[in-house]
Protein backbone atom coordinates (compact mmCIF):
# COMPACT_ATOMS: atom_id res chain seq x y z
CA UNK A 1 0.00 0.00 0.00
CA UNK A 2 2.64 2.36 0.95
CA UNK A 3 4.26 1.59 -2.69
CA UNK A 4 0.98 2.30 -4.28
CA UNK A 5 0.56 5.87 -2.45
CA UNK A 6 4.49 6.79 -3.38
CA UNK A 7 3.55 6.14 -7.09
CA UNK A 8 0.24 7.74 -6.68
CA UNK A 9 1.90 10.62 -4.85
CA UNK A 10 4.56 11.44 -7.83
CA UNK A 11 2.03 10.76 -10.54
CA UNK A 12 -0.25 14.00 -8.95
CA UNK A 13 3.31 15.77 -8.79
CA UNK A 14 4.08 15.02 -12.24
CA UNK A 15 0.34 16.14 -13.70
CA UNK A 16 0.25 19.22 -11.39
CA UNK A 17 4.02 20.64 -13.26
CA UNK A 18 2.72 19.84 -16.79
CA UNK A 19 1.63 23.56 -17.19
CA UNK A 20 5.00 24.89 -16.13
CA UNK A 21 7.57 21.84 -17.39
CA UNK A 22 8.10 23.41 -20.55
CA UNK A 23 8.47 27.25 -19.31
CA UNK A 24 12.08 28.07 -19.53
CA UNK A 25 13.18 28.43 -16.23
CA UNK A 26 9.95 27.02 -14.88
CA UNK A 27 8.18 31.00 -15.15
CA UNK A 28 7.25 32.92 -17.50
CA UNK A 29 8.18 35.82 -17.30
CA UNK A 30 6.58 39.10 -18.73
CA UNK A 31 8.01 42.24 -19.10
CA UNK A 32 6.50 45.72 -19.06
CA UNK A 33 8.12 48.11 -21.75
CA UNK A 34 6.98 52.05 -21.23
CA UNK A 35 7.39 54.89 -20.06
CA UNK A 36 7.60 55.13 -16.24
CA UNK A 37 9.07 58.99 -15.89
CA UNK A 38 8.56 60.98 -19.28
CA UNK A 39 5.19 62.68 -21.18
CA UNK A 40 3.41 59.21 -21.28
CA UNK A 41 3.58 57.54 -17.67
CA UNK A 42 0.34 58.80 -16.60
CA UNK A 43 -1.68 56.92 -19.50
CA UNK A 44 1.19 53.93 -19.40
CA UNK A 45 3.25 53.44 -16.97
CA UNK A 46 2.91 51.98 -13.49
CA UNK A 47 -0.89 51.41 -14.30
CA UNK A 48 0.02 49.11 -16.92
CA UNK A 49 2.56 46.81 -14.69
CA UNK A 50 -0.59 46.71 -11.61
CA UNK A 51 -2.92 45.87 -14.99
CA UNK A 52 -0.70 43.24 -15.84
CA UNK A 53 -0.70 41.85 -12.19
CA UNK A 54 -4.24 42.24 -11.89
CA UNK A 55 -4.33 39.33 -14.68
CA UNK A 56 -2.12 37.52 -13.29
CA UNK A 57 -4.15 37.42 -10.35
CA UNK A 58 -7.82 36.99 -11.39
CA UNK A 59 -6.52 34.27 -13.53
CA UNK A 60 -5.36 32.74 -10.48
CA UNK A 61 -1.91 31.34 -12.51
CA UNK A 62 -0.28 29.92 -9.99
CA UNK A 63 -3.32 27.38 -8.84
CA UNK A 64 -2.85 26.35 -12.51
CA UNK A 65 0.39 25.39 -12.14
CA UNK A 66 1.67 28.72 -14.07
CA UNK A 67 4.47 30.52 -12.34
CA UNK A 68 3.71 34.15 -13.74
CA UNK A 69 6.86 37.02 -12.67
CA UNK A 70 6.06 40.73 -13.74
CA UNK A 71 8.98 42.88 -14.34
CA UNK A 72 9.30 46.36 -16.10
CA UNK A 73 11.43 49.05 -17.20
CA UNK A 74 11.39 52.67 -18.25
CA UNK A 75 12.14 53.00 -22.28
CA UNK A 76 12.39 56.53 -22.55
CA UNK A 77 10.68 56.85 -25.49
CA UNK A 78 13.74 55.51 -27.41
CA UNK A 79 13.54 52.54 -29.80
CA UNK A 80 17.83 52.25 -28.63
CA UNK A 81 17.08 52.26 -24.91
CA UNK A 82 14.06 49.51 -25.65
CA UNK A 83 15.80 47.27 -28.09
CA UNK A 84 18.93 47.38 -25.14
CA UNK A 85 16.46 46.48 -22.89
CA UNK A 86 14.32 43.64 -24.69
CA UNK A 87 17.54 42.02 -25.39
CA UNK A 88 18.92 41.85 -21.88
CA UNK A 89 15.68 40.58 -20.49
CA UNK A 90 15.40 37.93 -23.42
CA UNK A 91 19.13 37.12 -23.48
CA UNK A 92 19.86 37.50 -19.65
CA UNK A 93 16.77 37.54 -17.47
CA UNK A 94 14.76 34.74 -19.58
CA UNK A 95 11.90 37.06 -20.12
CA UNK A 96 9.19 35.47 -22.55
CA UNK A 97 6.42 38.42 -23.06
CA UNK A 98 7.16 41.94 -23.84
CA UNK A 99 4.14 43.92 -22.93
CA UNK A 100 2.26 47.56 -23.99
CA UNK A 101 5.22 49.34 -25.40
CA UNK A 102 3.90 53.13 -26.09
CA UNK A 103 6.17 54.88 -28.51
CA UNK A 104 5.77 53.73 -32.24
CA UNK A 105 9.50 53.81 -32.71
CA UNK A 106 10.31 51.63 -29.95
CA UNK A 107 7.38 49.58 -30.23
CA UNK A 108 8.35 48.73 -34.36
CA UNK A 109 12.06 47.96 -32.70
CA UNK A 110 10.84 45.80 -30.17
CA UNK A 111 8.69 43.89 -32.66
CA UNK A 112 12.02 42.84 -35.17
CA UNK A 113 13.67 41.47 -31.58
CA UNK A 114 10.64 39.34 -30.46
CA UNK A 115 10.50 37.99 -33.73
CA UNK A 116 14.05 37.07 -33.56
CA UNK A 117 13.74 35.46 -30.57
CA UNK A 118 10.51 33.76 -30.94
CA UNK A 119 8.98 35.62 -27.58
CA UNK A 120 5.46 37.14 -27.81
CA UNK A 121 4.83 40.80 -28.01
CA UNK A 122 1.62 42.06 -26.41
CA UNK A 123 1.41 45.65 -27.83
CA UNK A 124 -1.19 48.03 -25.91
CA UNK A 125 0.51 51.59 -26.00
CA UNK A 126 1.71 51.63 -29.82
CA UNK A 127 -0.39 52.86 -31.89
CA UNK A 128 0.70 52.43 -35.30
CA UNK A 129 -0.99 50.53 -37.74
CA UNK A 130 2.24 49.11 -39.63
CA UNK A 131 2.48 46.75 -36.62
CA UNK A 132 -0.73 44.28 -38.12
CA UNK A 133 0.57 45.52 -41.83
CA UNK A 134 3.93 45.40 -43.27
CA UNK A 135 5.27 44.68 -40.04
CA UNK A 136 3.41 42.27 -38.84
CA UNK A 137 4.91 38.90 -37.68
CA UNK A 138 3.84 35.65 -36.02
CA UNK A 139 4.66 36.80 -32.54
CA UNK A 140 3.16 40.15 -32.39
CA UNK A 141 -0.78 40.95 -31.24
CA UNK A 142 -2.15 44.14 -31.09
CA UNK A 143 -4.64 44.75 -29.01
CA UNK A 144 -5.82 47.70 -27.77
CA UNK A 145 -6.27 50.41 -30.80
CA UNK A 146 -3.91 51.32 -34.09
CA UNK A 147 -3.66 54.86 -35.75
CA UNK A 148 -6.30 53.61 -38.58
CA UNK A 149 -8.84 52.84 -35.82
CA UNK A 150 -8.58 56.59 -34.38
CA UNK A 151 -8.20 58.44 -37.65
CA UNK A 152 -11.73 55.98 -39.39
CA UNK A 153 -13.47 56.95 -36.27
CA UNK A 154 -13.02 60.62 -34.73
CA UNK A 155 -11.23 62.27 -38.55
CA UNK A 156 -14.75 60.39 -40.25
CA UNK A 157 -17.21 62.74 -37.54
CA UNK A 158 -15.59 65.90 -38.27
CA UNK A 159 -15.62 65.84 -41.61
CA UNK A 160 -19.06 65.01 -41.57
CA UNK A 161 -19.85 67.70 -39.06
CA UNK A 162 -18.06 70.46 -41.47
CA UNK A 163 -14.44 69.90 -40.83
CA UNK A 164 -13.27 69.34 -44.52
CA UNK A 165 -9.88 71.69 -44.28
CA UNK A 166 -6.90 70.65 -42.28
CA UNK A 167 -4.09 71.37 -40.68
CA UNK A 168 -2.19 68.88 -39.05
CA UNK A 169 0.96 69.23 -35.54
CA UNK A 170 2.16 66.40 -35.48
CA UNK A 171 5.04 64.53 -33.30
CA UNK A 172 7.88 63.81 -35.19
CA UNK A 173 8.46 60.01 -35.05
CA UNK A 174 6.75 56.72 -36.72
CA UNK A 175 3.63 57.47 -34.42
CA UNK A 176 2.65 60.39 -35.33
CA UNK A 177 3.82 60.44 -38.82
CA UNK A 178 1.48 57.61 -39.27
CA UNK A 179 -1.61 59.10 -37.42
CA UNK A 180 -1.19 62.10 -39.86
CA UNK A 181 -0.91 59.74 -42.79
CA UNK A 182 -3.80 57.68 -41.67
CA UNK A 183 -6.25 60.55 -40.64
CA UNK A 184 -5.02 62.66 -44.32
CA UNK A 185 -6.36 59.58 -46.37
CA UNK A 186 -9.95 60.05 -44.45
CA UNK A 187 -9.85 63.54 -45.07
CA UNK A 188 -8.76 63.66 -48.86
CA UNK A 189 -11.22 60.08 -49.09
CA UNK A 190 -14.10 62.26 -48.07
CA UNK A 191 -13.28 65.17 -50.49
CA UNK A 192 -11.87 67.26 -48.08
CA UNK A 193 -8.73 68.97 -48.21
CA UNK A 194 -5.12 69.26 -46.13
CA UNK A 195 -3.87 72.56 -46.68
CA UNK A 196 -0.34 72.18 -44.60
CA UNK A 197 1.11 70.16 -41.31
CA UNK A 198 3.84 71.20 -38.98
CA UNK A 199 5.77 68.43 -37.04
CA UNK A 200 7.07 69.11 -33.41
CA UNK A 201 9.72 67.98 -31.46
CA UNK A 202 8.53 64.60 -29.35
CA UNK A 203 7.89 66.22 -25.30
CA UNK A 204 8.33 69.68 -26.17
CA UNK A 205 7.28 72.56 -24.04
CA UNK A 206 6.75 75.45 -26.15
CA UNK A 207 3.78 74.81 -29.08
CA UNK A 208 3.85 79.02 -30.12
CA UNK A 209 5.34 78.74 -33.12
CA UNK A 210 3.66 75.41 -34.64
CA UNK A 211 0.31 76.68 -33.40
CA UNK A 212 0.87 80.19 -35.07
CA UNK A 213 1.40 78.16 -38.38
CA UNK A 214 -1.44 76.24 -37.53
CA UNK A 215 -4.02 79.35 -37.06
CA UNK A 216 -2.49 81.18 -39.93
CA UNK A 217 -3.55 78.28 -42.55
CA UNK A 218 -6.92 79.33 -41.60
CA UNK A 219 -7.81 75.03 -42.28
CA UNK A 220 -11.37 75.11 -39.99
CA UNK A 221 -9.19 72.22 -38.30
CA UNK A 222 -5.96 71.53 -36.36
CA UNK A 223 -5.45 68.17 -36.28
CA UNK A 224 -3.39 67.00 -33.40
CA UNK A 225 -1.60 64.19 -34.23
CA UNK A 226 0.54 63.85 -30.79
CA UNK A 227 -0.34 62.07 -27.41
CA UNK A 228 0.11 62.55 -23.62
CA UNK A 229 1.78 65.53 -22.43
CA UNK A 230 2.38 66.73 -25.67
CA UNK A 231 -1.50 66.80 -26.24
CA UNK A 232 -1.76 68.30 -22.80
CA UNK A 233 0.36 71.32 -23.78
CA UNK A 234 -0.90 71.94 -27.52
CA UNK A 235 -4.18 72.15 -26.42
CA UNK A 236 -3.81 74.56 -23.14
CA UNK A 237 -1.65 76.73 -25.02
CA UNK A 238 -4.14 77.19 -28.59
CA UNK A 239 -6.63 77.93 -25.46
CA UNK A 240 -4.03 80.87 -24.40
CA UNK A 241 -4.18 81.39 -28.71
CA UNK A 242 -7.64 81.98 -28.97
CA UNK A 243 -7.67 79.51 -31.72
CA UNK A 244 -11.24 78.00 -30.81
CA UNK A 245 -12.43 81.39 -30.64
CA UNK A 246 -11.20 82.31 -33.65
CA UNK A 247 -13.61 79.98 -35.31
CA UNK A 248 -10.81 76.85 -36.02
CA UNK A 249 -11.51 73.43 -34.38
CA UNK A 250 -9.12 71.19 -32.45
CA UNK A 251 -9.37 67.56 -33.15
CA UNK A 252 -7.51 65.88 -30.36
CA UNK A 253 -6.37 62.60 -32.55
CA UNK A 254 -5.90 60.77 -29.81
CA UNK A 255 -6.96 60.96 -26.26
CA UNK A 256 -6.63 59.52 -22.84
CA UNK A 257 -8.99 59.98 -19.81
CA UNK A 258 -5.74 61.18 -17.77
CA UNK A 259 -5.46 63.76 -20.85
CA UNK A 260 -9.57 65.06 -20.42
CA UNK A 261 -8.44 64.80 -16.82
CA UNK A 262 -4.88 67.01 -16.62
CA UNK A 263 -6.82 69.72 -18.80
CA UNK A 264 -10.39 70.06 -17.17
CA UNK A 265 -13.45 69.46 -18.65
CA UNK A 266 -13.73 73.65 -18.86
CA UNK A 267 -11.12 73.13 -21.45
CA UNK A 268 -11.50 69.74 -22.81
CA UNK A 269 -15.35 70.15 -23.24
CA UNK A 270 -16.60 69.37 -26.53
CA UNK A 271 -13.50 67.40 -28.07
CA UNK A 272 -14.48 64.46 -29.83
CA UNK A 273 -12.03 61.27 -29.56
CA UNK A 274 -11.97 57.51 -30.63
CA UNK A 275 -11.08 55.00 -27.87
CA UNK A 276 -12.01 51.36 -27.09
CA UNK A 277 -12.46 51.40 -23.20
CA UNK A 278 -14.02 54.03 -20.71
CA UNK A 279 -14.22 53.08 -17.17
CA UNK A 280 -17.93 54.24 -16.66
CA UNK A 281 -19.13 51.76 -18.91
CA UNK A 282 -20.25 49.00 -16.96
CA UNK A 283 -20.05 47.37 -13.88
CA UNK A 284 -16.93 45.12 -15.21
CA UNK A 285 -15.14 48.57 -16.23
CA UNK A 286 -16.10 50.29 -12.67
CA UNK A 287 -14.57 47.29 -10.99
CA UNK A 288 -11.46 47.13 -13.08
CA UNK A 289 -11.02 51.33 -12.38
CA UNK A 290 -12.21 50.58 -8.35
CA UNK A 291 -9.59 48.28 -8.14
CA UNK A 292 -6.24 50.29 -10.37
CA UNK A 293 -7.17 53.93 -9.27
CA UNK A 294 -6.15 53.47 -5.90
CA UNK A 295 -2.36 52.51 -7.02
CA UNK A 296 -1.71 54.49 -9.18
CA UNK A 297 -2.28 57.73 -7.23
CA UNK A 298 -6.40 58.01 -7.57
CA UNK A 299 -5.80 58.08 -11.81
CA UNK A 300 -8.82 56.37 -13.72
CA UNK A 301 -7.24 53.73 -16.12
CA UNK A 302 -6.80 54.54 -19.72
CA UNK A 303 -7.47 52.18 -22.23
CA UNK A 304 -3.93 51.00 -22.54
CA UNK A 305 -4.44 49.88 -19.11
CA UNK A 306 -7.30 47.95 -20.03
CA UNK A 307 -5.60 46.76 -23.40
CA UNK A 308 -2.73 45.39 -20.60
CA UNK A 309 -4.89 43.45 -18.61
CA UNK A 310 -7.56 41.89 -21.54
CA UNK A 311 -4.04 40.75 -23.01
CA UNK A 312 -2.57 39.61 -20.66
CA UNK A 313 -5.33 37.48 -19.31
CA UNK A 314 -5.78 35.94 -22.77
CA UNK A 315 -2.24 35.11 -23.22
CA UNK A 316 -2.40 33.33 -20.03
CA UNK A 317 -5.05 31.00 -21.12
CA UNK A 318 -3.14 30.04 -24.45
CA UNK A 319 -0.51 29.19 -22.42
CA UNK A 320 -2.57 26.91 -19.91
CA UNK A 321 -3.62 25.32 -23.49
CA UNK A 322 -0.61 24.58 -25.04
CA UNK A 323 1.59 24.32 -21.92
CA UNK A 324 4.52 26.14 -23.62
CA UNK A 325 6.62 29.27 -23.86
CA UNK A 326 7.14 28.93 -27.70
CA UNK A 327 6.59 32.43 -28.51
CA UNK A 328 4.84 31.52 -31.84
CA UNK A 329 2.80 28.43 -31.08
CA UNK A 330 1.09 30.72 -28.45
CA UNK A 331 0.66 33.21 -30.22
CA UNK A 332 -0.88 30.87 -32.63
CA UNK A 333 -3.14 29.87 -30.07
CA UNK A 334 -4.20 33.46 -29.26
CA UNK A 335 -5.10 33.81 -32.40
CA UNK A 336 -7.42 30.26 -32.23
CA UNK A 337 -9.07 30.84 -29.28
CA UNK A 338 -11.68 33.53 -29.05
CA UNK A 339 -11.18 36.09 -26.46
CA UNK A 340 -13.39 37.09 -24.06
CA UNK A 341 -12.97 39.10 -20.95
CA UNK A 342 -14.51 41.80 -18.76
CA UNK A 343 -13.50 44.62 -20.36
CA UNK A 344 -13.66 44.14 -24.48
CA UNK A 345 -15.60 41.60 -24.07
CA UNK A 346 -16.41 38.95 -27.02
CA UNK A 347 -14.15 39.22 -30.21
CA UNK A 348 -11.45 37.03 -32.05
CA UNK A 349 -7.34 38.02 -33.31
CA UNK A 350 -6.87 38.33 -36.84
CA UNK A 351 -4.62 36.33 -39.21
CA UNK A 352 -2.07 39.79 -39.48
CA UNK A 353 -2.64 40.21 -35.18
CA UNK A 354 -5.03 42.91 -34.87
CA UNK A 355 -7.01 42.12 -32.21
CA UNK A 356 -10.82 43.43 -32.94
CA UNK A 357 -13.51 44.89 -31.19
CA UNK A 358 -15.79 47.35 -31.03
CA UNK A 359 -14.28 51.37 -30.85
CA UNK A 360 -16.31 54.53 -29.21
CA UNK A 361 -16.71 57.98 -30.18
CA UNK A 362 -16.81 59.91 -27.04
CA UNK A 363 -17.26 63.63 -27.06
CA UNK A 364 -16.08 65.52 -23.25
CA UNK A 365 -18.80 67.02 -21.57
CA UNK A 366 -19.51 70.17 -20.20
CA UNK A 367 -18.70 70.71 -16.51
CA UNK A 368 -22.18 71.38 -15.61
CA UNK A 369 -22.96 67.77 -17.46
CA UNK A 370 -20.71 66.03 -14.92
CA UNK A 371 -22.12 63.93 -12.13
CA UNK A 372 -18.38 63.83 -10.15
CA UNK A 373 -15.08 63.07 -10.18
CA UNK A 374 -13.84 61.38 -13.61
CA UNK A 375 -17.32 61.01 -15.41
CA UNK A 376 -15.96 62.91 -18.24
CA UNK A 377 -17.28 61.30 -20.81
CA UNK A 378 -20.74 61.04 -22.67
CA UNK A 379 -21.40 58.37 -25.99
CA UNK A 380 -21.29 59.63 -29.29
CA UNK A 381 -21.49 56.45 -31.16
CA UNK A 382 -20.48 52.30 -30.88
CA UNK A 383 -18.28 51.75 -33.87
CA UNK A 384 -18.75 48.26 -34.69
CA UNK A 385 -16.18 45.57 -34.06
CA UNK A 386 -16.77 45.06 -38.52
CA UNK A 387 -15.62 48.42 -39.11
CA UNK A 388 -13.17 49.79 -36.50
CA UNK A 389 -10.21 48.33 -37.88
CA UNK A 390 -8.59 48.58 -41.73
CA UNK A 391 -9.84 45.76 -43.47
CA UNK A 392 -7.56 42.53 -43.34
CA UNK A 393 -6.80 42.70 -47.06
CA UNK A 394 -5.62 46.14 -47.01
CA UNK A 395 -2.68 45.93 -44.38
CA UNK A 396 0.17 44.27 -46.65
CA UNK A 397 0.51 41.68 -44.06
CA UNK A 398 2.46 38.35 -45.39
CA UNK A 399 0.69 36.19 -42.72
CA UNK A 400 -2.77 36.99 -44.69
CA UNK A 401 -3.46 34.01 -46.98
CA UNK A 402 -3.73 35.99 -50.65
CA UNK A 403 -7.39 35.32 -52.00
Amino acid sequence: MKLKTAFALLALVGMTGVAHAQLSGGVLKIGVLNDQSGLYADVTGQGSVIAARMAVEDFKAESKGIKVEIVFADHQNKPDVGSALVRQWIDRDGVDVIADVPTSSVALAVNEIVKEKNKVFLVSGAASAALTGNACTPNTVHWTYDNWALANGTAKAIVAAGGDSWYFLTADYAFGHDLEAQVAAVVKAANGRVVGAVRHPLSTPDFSSFLLQAQASKAKVIGLANAGGDTINSIKQAGEFGISKGGQKLAGLLIFITDVHALGLPTAQGLQFTESFYWDRNDASRDFAKRLAPQVKGNHPTMIHAGVYASVLHLLKAVEATKTDDGAKVVAKMKEMPTDDPLFGKGVIREDGRKIHDMFLFEAKAPAESKGPWDYYKLVRTIPAAEAFRPLNEGGCSLVKKG
